[in-house]
């Protein structure tokens, strides 16, 4: 496979995911990017183990495995939540906090218990949305371009809004008086985490085209 990115007509790239709301929210993000956007459930309905230790690791294994199934270049996101009180969790656990099938409800009830217990009552729980965007030519590239996105903030103690998804009722951002899932789509694609490092990967993007040309 070559693995030369043609820019003369949009090429297909396949976003390494199963959920509906991140690809919708990483194909938005990208839009300035010459692909044409794909979800991973167009070639596999099942997921890969994400084994790694870090975003980056988890990252690089979905997109691997996106580009593997789909035979074209691949984007994958790992990102998650960081407590300070809980240490970093839950981190690379996000996604199955509460279990490995833990729908985002459980997740976040088992979050505010263990919050809970670590709270102090005259200061807020220092937070972070942190994500890592990973691009890959083709599944054996060894040369991934990675962006990285973070989104300060703080634990509230009770869900807030009806939008978004996982922990986003949670997470009251700095200096915001909302929550993620009361915000309006175009503020969040403006100044979540995902967003950030989707700025970052087509800087680094466009910077390797412009190598190339």
């Amino acid at each position: 496979m070559s693995n030369r990115i043609q820019t003369d007509e949009k090429s297909r790239v396949v976003i390494a995911t199963h959920n509906q709301h991140k690809f919708l929210e990483l194909q938005s993000t990208l839009s300035e990017l010459p692909f044409e956007f794909l979800p991973l459930t167009n070639w596999s309905q099942a997921a890969v183990s994400e084994t790694g230790k870090t975003f980056v690791e988890n990252a690089v294994i979905k997109a691997r495995y996106a580009s593997q199934r789909a035979g074209v270049p691949a984007i994958a996101d790992d990102s998650g939540l960081i407590v300070d009180v809980l240490n970093g969790n839950p981190g690379v656990h996000s996604s199955r906090y509460a279990g490995e099938y833990a729908t985002d409800e459980e997740n976040n009830n088992l979050l505010l218990e263990r919050v809970k217990a670590k709270r102090n009552a005259d200061e807020p729980v220092k937070a972070s949305f942190v994500a890592i965007l990973v691009y890959l030519e083709h599944a054996d590239d060894a040369r991934p371009i990675i962006a990285e996105g973070s989104w300060q903030g703080s634990i509230i103690e009770s869900p807030r809004g009806d939008s978004g998804f996982g922990y986003d009722p949670l997470f009251l951002p700095l200096d915001s008086a909302l929550t993620v899932a009361e915000l309006s789509p175009s503020v969040k694609n403006r100044d979540s985490h995902r967003a950030k490092a989707a700025r970052n990967l087509v800087h680094l993007l466009s910077d390797r085209l412009k190598d190339r040309s």
